[in-house]
């Protein structure tokens, strides 16, 4: 897997997130009530708190409390690591059950767009509008590109920088902010 994605401003959580699917599904699954950079660095920095490779299997298994202290230690990887952390070994004991424990196996090989979708929805954290957001992160970031991925991404599918997804450079993070910010003035949403 390799990636254009540059949303954390530091090149080796970059990297992780360009080469991990199972970092790339934790970052997403991050992204929300935080800045982007904070929830795409957060699986870099679990990374280092658990000494080694992201791993579903060994994160789903691990004791819930003492994953939850990771979770928590400063810097915390998010804004409710409490419950961010249950949302984390749920997703990875996801990956586990229907996976095998291998994350990108969730979208590689998926010839319509659709069926991936349905396989994003289903990941514990991930609503449909993640799942859309998602599907544009694969396709513009990734070049995974199932046949009807612009119909599952909806709004996420065009040029407009409204999301994550138009990602791979500080300009076009900050150029997702002002759109972003622009949009909450007139009342609208990043799906508008």
């Amino acid at each position: 897997m390799k990636g254009t994605l540059a949303i954390t401003g530091d090149p080796d959580a970059d990297r992780l997130l360009n080469s991990d699917p199972l970092a790339l599904l934790l970052g997403m699954l991050l992204d929300q009530q935080i800045p982007m950079e904070w929830a795409f660095m957060g699986p870099y920095r679990l990374t280092d708190r658990l000494g080694a490779p992201l791993d579903a299997s060994a994160i789903a298994s691990m004791d819930p409390d003492e994953f939850a202290e990771l979770v928590k230690a400063k810097p915390a990887l998010h804004r409710f690591p409490g419950s961010m952390a249950t949302r984390i070994q749920a997703l990875c004991q996801h990956l586990v059950d229907e996976y095998d424990g291998d994350a990108g196996a969730v979208w590689r090989g998926v010839p319509r767009g659709d069926v991936l979708f349905e396989r994003l929805v289903a990941l514990p954290g991930y609503g449909e509008e993640k799942a859309r957001i998602f599907t544009a992160i694969l396709a513009k970031r990734f070049g995974t590109t199932p046949t009807g991925w612009e119909d599952v991404a909806g709004p996420f599918a065009d040029d407009t920088p409204r999301s994550v997804a138009d990602v791979d450079s500080p300009e076009a993070l900050e150029r997702v902010r002002a759109w972003k910010k622009e949009q909450k003035a007139r009342g609208k949403t990043k799906a508008e």
